[in-house]
């Protein structure tokens, strides 16, 4: 009896536990299957998959990097060109349901496993019961489901989620949430007009017809609206909804980049006061992210209207720069405040601050752009072309954005100053050598001397330092010199001395407590080592008459320098008053050459550009002098033609058959290797064919003849030259062709 007694309570036991897994059976509707499924769902399945997203997006926010010197995306998530035409391929609803992933294909990314648990939870604990779901947790899993697909970068399958949920759970709390995703998945794939249609029956459609919406799903759906807009490029619409997007400001994050966006809209369209609203807006919205606020300080200082506003900024400025806790973003304050100085005239102090932003140890490279940018200008304004170049070399330098149109105006700058520089070297080598030619013997002795005696002292304090290095730097830097010391003075460690004086015997040798102990003629006859920084008066960089040697005596070296000298001259003025437009530094070159007996093909375009730059400068005596020269000396030439008739217009007489004529006649004296002779018609040429079409063809002509009988660089300056003033024609297409072969 008592045995049959047991064996019926276990019975029961069973089939109570099977009674109780049939009443949670996805396939039963009972009040306690729905609940259990529901519990596991939330708790269990979708409580792992929201904080694998939640990881996901997490990892996003510290990956990201906002460039803000353009105007910020909506969303800050960088999507790859490549995944998103891959993801357009995606046919089929795309839920994977009947295809279980092996064990090798788990997902590794936190989307990807957000998306495993979703699909879990569907497939596991979904109660498709008679067409209608039980489950009240599979909606919200169908939500992961498809923001975790949007965020992979599968927009088309994340779409087949968001649709289901809008078709299947037309009531359900999370329909509103649903549609906005659905719409920022759709402008994703470049399909903006059903966004933008979807988006306003939601706001503004089914606003007028029921309950208000909540403020929360207003803001996300406003903000999807402007997302469409802009990238529809109809910018005052998605400015209206960026507006009101940030009427209520219920999500700090994208509620300060809402507005940070809209004061770059307004910033671009030069509203600048709109601009500055928005922007102080943003400061004084408590809740908004610390990055939020410190560019929004920096773009109140762009766009400053006023000097008292500008004055205001400035001082709010200096008070950020002194705050330790804006470390991160010095160098932009620094540049800030450069900027609001030279827009005041200031423009010493705003060197100041611009080199303050440089030494500013950051990783912003893009900014560092922008402050030598900056200096480049300035040096570029005050005719110090030399430095604005090096400038800009450093912009070129460490710009990766090689196809941004600000960073290829500033390489064609830099390719304009290249030929400047170079033909500036020229002059002042040239004119170094030929001092030195033109001092007696005893100068030319004295000066050289003189160079060695310092060259000898900074090679004596470079050994010095070297020796203070090796005795002296690892005590003072803590090393294990001074391990067991630390704190006490050098001389009065013997492990340090010991070490310094081993030092000493290895780099000097034995020497005698005197002076000049440096010489090696005072080393000791017991030393046998000699290091490599001991100064030697063997050494042939202290050998007087190897520099004497360089001197150079042939008159044909000496006259070949001097003509080099005044070609340079006399180009340095054309580009001066061409390109440049800076009449002073065009008139010193061209009347410096003009004084040092140039090229009898220079004198007659020489007197044309001076009296052309003086005319400019209304400097009539000055202008007239070389009218005269023009008229006595050259009377029949084309420029005595125009000075003589001044108010009628400039005709030229060479037709084009006969410059084509001509152009074969100086071809045939370059073909006959009269290099010299060729570039000396074509100079006293150009200047008489102004208007032809034909002046690249003979520009290319004297490249061609100059990289005959000069240097490589002469020639590449010339090509440069073509390359940059005719660039569309054949010619300069064939100049840059050339130069880029040179360059390899």
């Amino acid at each position: 009896m008592f045995i049959c007694v047991k064996y019926t309570k276990k019975i029961l036991l069973i089939l109570s536990v099977f009674a109780i897994l049939y009443s949670c059976s996805t396939k039963k509707d009972t009040v306690i299957s729905r609940n259990w499924q529901s519990l596991n769902t939330k708790f269990n399945v979708l409580f792992n998959g929201k904080e694998s997203f939640s990881k996901g997006i997490e990892a996003i926010n510290s990956d990201y990097k906002d460039d803000w010197f353009k105007q910020l995306p909506l969303e800050p998530i960088k999507f790859e060109e490549k995944k998103l035409t891959l993801s357009k391929n995606n046919s089929g609803m795309g839920f994977g349901f009947n295809s279980p992933k092996k064990e090798e294909e788990k997902a590794t990314t936190p989307f990807g496993m957000a998306e495993e648990k979703a699909v879990k939870a569907i497939q596991k604990h979904g109660m498709n019961i008679n067409g209608e779901e039980r489950n009240s947790q599979i909606d919200e899993a169908y939500l992961l489901l498809g923001k975790a697909r949007y965020y992979e970068q599968r927009f088309i399958p994340a779409i087949e989620a968001f649709n289901y949920i809008i078709a299947s759970y037309p009531f359900a709390n999370l329909i509103n949430e649903t549609k906005i995703w659905r719409a920022k998945a759709n402008i994703r794939i470049d399909n903006e007009e059903f966004a933008i249609e979807s988006m306003k029956l939601l706001l503004e459609v089914r606003d007028s017809l029921e309950a208000e919406l909540p403020e929360i799903i207003k803001e996300q759906g406003y903000t999807a609206l402007a997302m469409a807009y802009i990238k529809a490029d109809s910018i005052q619409k998605a400015k209206k909804y960026l507006i009101k997007a940030t009427e209520s400001l219920k999500n700090k994050d994208q509620g300060a980049r809402n507005l940070f966006v809209l004061g770059q809209i307004y910033s671009s369209e030069e509203k600048k006061d709109s601009a500055s609203f928005v922007f102080n807006k943003i400061i004084n919205f408590k809740k908004a992210p610390f990055k939020y606020k410190m560019n929004a300080n920096i773009e109140l200082a762009k766009n400053s209207t006023t000097d008292s506003s500008a004055t205001a900024i400035l001082e709010k400025m200096q008070k950020l720069i002194k705050n330790r806790d804006n470390k991160a973003y010095l160098d932009a304050l620094y540049y800030q405040v450069g900027f609001l100085y030279e827009k005041s005239d200031s423009t010493n102090l705003a060197i100041d601050y611009y080199n303050k932003s440089l030494r500013t140890k950051s990783n912003n490279s893009k900014q560092k752009t922008f402050t030598y940018e900056k200096l480049g200008n300035i040096n570029f304004k005050n005719s110090k072309y030399q430095l604005a170049n090096s400038y800009y070399d450093s912009v070129l330098s460490i710009s990766t954005d090689t196809l941004n149109l600000r960073i290829r105006r500033i390489k064609r700058k830099h390719r304009n100053l290249a030929s400047l520089i170079n033909f500036e070297n020229t002059i002042r080598k040239n004119d170094s050598i030929l001092k030195i030619v033109s001092f007696s013997k005893t100068e030319q002795e004295a000066y050289f001397q003189k160079y060695i005696d310092k060259l000898k002292e900074k090679d004596e304090k470079a050994a010095q330092l070297k020796l203070n290095q090796q005795a002296f730097g690892a005590s003072f830097g803590g090393n294990s010199l001074q391990s067991s010391n630390k704190g006490k003075w050098y001389f009065y460690n013997s492990q340090s001395l010991n070490f310094g004086k081993t030092a000493f015997k290895k780099t000097w040798g034995t020497r005698t407590l005197e002076d000049a102990w440096r010489w090696s003629s005072k080393m000791g006859s017991n030393s046998t080592e000699k290091n490599a920084l001991q100064v030697s008066t063997k050494n042939s960089r202290y050998d007087l008459k190897s520099y004497l040697k360089t001197i150079p005596t042939d008159k044909k070296v000496i006259d070949t320098l001097k003509l080099d000298r005044n070609d340079a001259l006399y180009e340095l003025g054309i580009i001066y008053k061409e390109q440049l437009k800076d009449s002073k530094l065009a008139i010193q070159r061209l009347e410096r050459v003009a004084g040092l007996n140039p090229k009898k093909e220079l004198i007659l375009p020489i007197n044309w550009h001076l009296h052309k730059l003086y005319s400019g400068l209304k400097d009539a005596t000055k202008a007239n002098k070389h009218k005269e020269i023009i008229l006595s000396e050259y009377p029949k030439t084309k420029f005595a033609q125009i000075l003589r008739n001044p108010n009628k217009p400039f005709e030229e007489e060479i037709s084009i058959d006969e410059l084509q004529e001509l152009y074969k006649e100086i071809y045939y004296i370059f073909k006959e290797d009269k290099f010299e002779e060729t570039v000396a018609k074509i100079d006293t040429l150009i200047p008489t064919i102004q208007n032809s079409k034909l002046i690249p063809k003979f520009e290319l002509l004297k490249a061609y003849a100059i990289g005959k009988y000069k240097e490589k660089e002469a020639y590449k300056i010339a090509l440069d030259f073509i390359a940059v003033s005719y660039g569309s024609t054949e010619e300069g297409k064939k100049a840059k062709e050339l130069v880029l072969q040179l360059n390899k």
